[in-house]
């Protein structure tokens, strides 16, 4: 029987005989008993894989102390998965089955979680935000420290188990050119130097975000720019960046600080521009009102199928800010605020395009509609208004 410091460990087997899983669950065990931080870990885990079992091979090793570390400091069996940066999301579905995104393809990987697992690294993600999940309240939003967005489902809302989503940070900028033909790349250019308030469209996961980061990564560097953010993902080059990052409730639910909140508050805040990350609710009629009032170039996101929806998800999203506001006012705020819109779709390779670039006009019945500037194929038209 070989003994160590923190007790005895099992007879040593063939290396055949050893299961690799059983062995990380072993040390795992061991080291969370001996209270050993981080950076202990490997050490431990190492010296005690060898008393287990003398005669696994070194690369068993290697794998055995990687795993246990991952357990310890980091996502556990996630974090090989994490770690590949051509994996852009990371889906953990109640049957504890694994599925990654790479490159717009959805795939299943090898790995499987059982609830106590998926549940654990939830709590590990959510504990140093001081967030709370549980059956009073299954759901949750965070954000990883390199800036990843972190959704949790659990029971009795996710019948089958456990959920978790993690959008990957994209931690290169990806530039114009990724997105458009050059034509349409310097006509968004010049939209963003002559100061015309733009609005990103496209659907979950068409690239919204990381359009509107290379848009914003061309305006001046002198000015003051504040960023308003669910999860705070934009990475600007300028030199008067302010970020703000909204604020869920606290376990008490108490605390909560919306989009809504900091854009009001970004008004006193002598900006140069605004820069939404994405408008939800309410916020639009905020966001809508800062661009008529002299904060021109600035840009947002939104959900949207094409270029006219976005402009009536707007309408919308603006009725639902508690204000008694007819329609038609909030139609003339749109078409007032509002100069371009641009529509970000994949293509069926998954990679994101811009599809469709248009300017807002009054159309029909008092509606406001969008004429076309550009497309996937190049620039069709230049827009009617003066730059601002």
């Amino acid at each position: 029987m070989t003994t160590s410091g923190h007790g005895p460990l099992a007879p040593a087997d063939p290396a055949d005989a050893v299961d690799e899983a059983d062995l990380v669950e072993e040390l795992h065990r061991r080291v969370v008993a001996a209270g050993a931080d981080a950076d202990e870990t490997a050490d431990l885990a190492r010296r005690w894989v060898r008393e287990r079992a003398p005669l696994l091979p070194a690369p068993r090793v290697d794998r055995v102390v990687a795993a246990v570390a991952a357990r310890v400091a980091g996502l556990g069996a996630l974090e090989p998965v994490l770690a590949d940066p051509g994996v852009t999301e990371v889906m953990v579905n109640g049957d504890g089955r694994v599925w990654t995104e790479r490159a717009g393809e959805v795939l299943p990987v090898d790995t499987v979680l059982d609830a106590a697992t998926v549940h654990r690294l939830i709590q590990r993600i959510i504990a140093p935000l001081g967030l709370r999940i549980d059956r009073a309240s299954p759901m949750v939003d965070a954000r990883l420290p390199d800036g990843s967005r972190v959704n949790a489902v659990l029971p009795p809302l996710a019948v089958d188990g456990p959920c978790l989503t993690i959008r990957r940070f994209a931690e290169r900028a990806l530039p114009l050119t990724a997105f458009a033909p050059p034509d349409v790349v310097a006509q968004l250019e010049r939209f963003v130097a002559d100061r015309r308030n733009l609005i990103v469209s496209g659907g979950t996961g068409a690239g919204k975000t990381t359009l509107l980061n290379a848009l914003a990564g061309h305006l001046p560097r002198a000015d003051r720019v504040v960023t308003i953010e669910d999860a705070a993902e934009l990475r600007l080059p300028g030199d008067h960046v302010i970020r703000l990052e909204a604020r869920p409730p606290n376990a008490d639910g108490l605390g909560a600080v919306s989009i809504r909140d900091l854009v009001r508050n970004a008004l006193r805040m002598r900006p140069d521009r605004i820069i939404v990350g994405e408008v939800r609710g309410g916020e639009a009629l905020d966001m809508l009102q800062a661009m008529n009032t002299g904060h021109d170039g600035s840009l947002s996101t939104c959900h949207a199928n094409g270029l006219d929806d976005a402009l009536r998800r707007l309408e919308t999203l603006s009725l639902l800010a508690g204000v008694d506001l007819p329609l038609p006012a909030v139609r003339e705020q749109v078409l007032g605020a509002v100069d371009v819109v641009v529509q970000v779709a994949r293509t069926g390779r998954g990679a994101r395009r811009v599809v469709a670039v248009g300017e807002p006009h009054a159309g029909p019945w008092g509606t406001v509609r969008c004429r076309m500037l550009a497309d996937d194929t190049g620039v069709r038209a230049e827009p009617d208004r003066p730059p601002r």
